[in-house]
C-alpha cells in the first residue's frame, strides 16, 4: 500500500510539474520594450522564427513601447515565469534602474537571465576641429582647456551621457553637456561643431561617414569587428571603460533553470549559422553570445556603475 500511496504521489506532483522536455507546447510570446524596424526589434524577429523552425511552436514577437522601455520590461516582470512570456531588450533596461528615483523594477530579483546575444558598440568621437587623434592627446588636450569643450548626447540620462560622464570622471576633465532628442540629432550637431565631442553609436557613424567627424577611441572592452583597426579605450590607458548598447533575452523570475537552459543551447545554435552572424553585424552589431550566469552579473554591474556616475554627475532622476 505504501508503494502505491507514493506511485500515486509522484503522478500527482508529475502532473502539476512543468513538462521541461515538452517545452514550449505552445505559442511564445517575445515582448521588445521598444518601437518596431529598429535593430533591437529586427533581431528579436530573427530569433524568434529560428526558435520558431526549431522547437516547432511559434514565437511571436510584440512590441510594447514607451517611457524608454519600462512600460515592456515591467508587464514581463509580472507575467507568470512559465516561459511563455520573455523579454527581448536593450541596455536600457539596466539603465532604467540608474536614473529613476523609484525603481521601475530590480534587475536581479524581478527577472531570469537567459542570453546576451550582441551589443551594438559606441566610440569616443570629436570634431575634426579638435587637436587630438588618440585618447592621451584628447585627455590632454580637455585638461589644458577646462570647461572649453562640449560634448552632445542623445539626452539627459541617455547612454552617451552617461557614457561621456563617466568619462569626464575616469580622465579627470571637464566638459559641458549639450543634451539632443536622440543619437541622429546629436551626430548632425557633432558634424556641424556645435559640440566637440560625442560618444556615438558605431552603426550610426557608419551610416553618416564625414571627414568632420574623427574616431578616437572604441568604447567597448574588446576592439568592435565593425570598427577593427580602432584602438579601444581601455587599451588607450581608461582601464575597464566599457559602454554599449546590449540586446539580450529574459524572462519573468523564477523562470525554471531547465527552459533557461534549453533557451540558452538553442540561441547559442542559432548564432553560429553563418547567415545569423552575418545578418547580426550588418545590423550594427558585435556578437556576445553569453551564458545566463554572465548575462546576470553583466546587467547587475550596469546598474551599479550607472547609479554612481548618476550620484556623481549629480545627474536628475526621473
Amino acid at each position: 500500500m505504501r508503494r502505491s500511496a507514493c506511485a500515486f504521489a509522484l503522478m500527482l506532483l508529475a502532473g502539476a510539474m512543468p513538462a521541461r522536455a515538452d517545452y514550449p507546447d505552445r505559442a511564445v510570446r517575445i515582448v521588445v520594450p521598444v518601437a518596431a524596424g529598429g535593430g533591437i526589434d529586427v533581431m528579436a524577429r530573427m530569433l524568434g522564427q529560428k526558435l520558431s523552425e526549431r522547437l516547432g511552436q511559434q514565437f511571436v514577437v510584440e512590441n510594447r513601447a514607451g517611457a524608454a522601455g519600462v512600460i515592456g520590461s515591467k508587464a514581463v516582470a509580472v507575467a507568470p515565469a512559465d516561459g511563455y512570456t520573455l523579454l527581448y531588450t536593450p541596455s536600457s533596461l539596466s539603465l532604467a534602474v540608474a536614473v529613476h528615483k523609484s525603481p521601475p523594477y530590480d534587475v536581479a530579483r524581478d527577472f531570469s537571465p537567459i542570453i546576451n546575444v550582441a551589443v551594438s558598440p559606441y566610440a569616443l568621437l570629436v570634431h575634426s576641429s579638435v587637436p587630438a587623434s588618440d585618447l592621451k592627446s584628447l585627455i590632454a588636450h580637455a585638461k589644458a582647456n577646462p570647461g572649453k569643450l562640449s560634448y552632445s548626447s542623445a539626452g539627459t540620462g541617455s547612454a552617451s551621457h552617461l557614457a561621456a560622464e563617466l568619462f569626464k570622471n575616469m580622465a579627470g576633465i571637464d566638459m559641458t553637456h549639450v543634451p539632443n532628442k536622440g543619437m541622429n540629432p546629436a551626430l548632425v550637431d557633432l558634424m556641424g561643431g556645435q559640440v566637440q565631442v560625442l560618444f556615438g553609436s558605431v552603426p550610426a557613424l557608419l551610416t553618416e561617414k564625414s571627414d568632420r567627424v574623427r574616431p578616437i577611441a572604441m568604447a567597448e572592452r574588446k576592439r568592435s569587428a565593425l570598427m577593427p583597426d580602432l584602438a579601444t579605450m581601455d587599451e588607450q590607458g581608461l582601464k575597464g571603460f566599457e559602454v554599449g548598447n546590449w540586446a539580450g533575452l529574459l524572462g519573468p523570475a523564477g523562470l525554471d533553470p531547465a527552459i533557461v537552459k534549453k533557451l540558452n543551447a538553442e540561441i547559442l545554435s542559432i548564432l553560429d549559422l553563418p547567415d545569423m552572424k552575418e545578418r547580426i553585424k550588418t545590423l550594427g552589431y558585435d556578437m556576445i553570445a553569453s551564458t545566463p550566469e554572465e548575462f546576470g552579473a553583466q546587467m547587475q554591474s550596469d546598474v551599479a556603475r550607472w547609479s554612481e556616475v548618476v550620484r556623481r554627475a549629480n545627474i536628475p532622476m526621473n
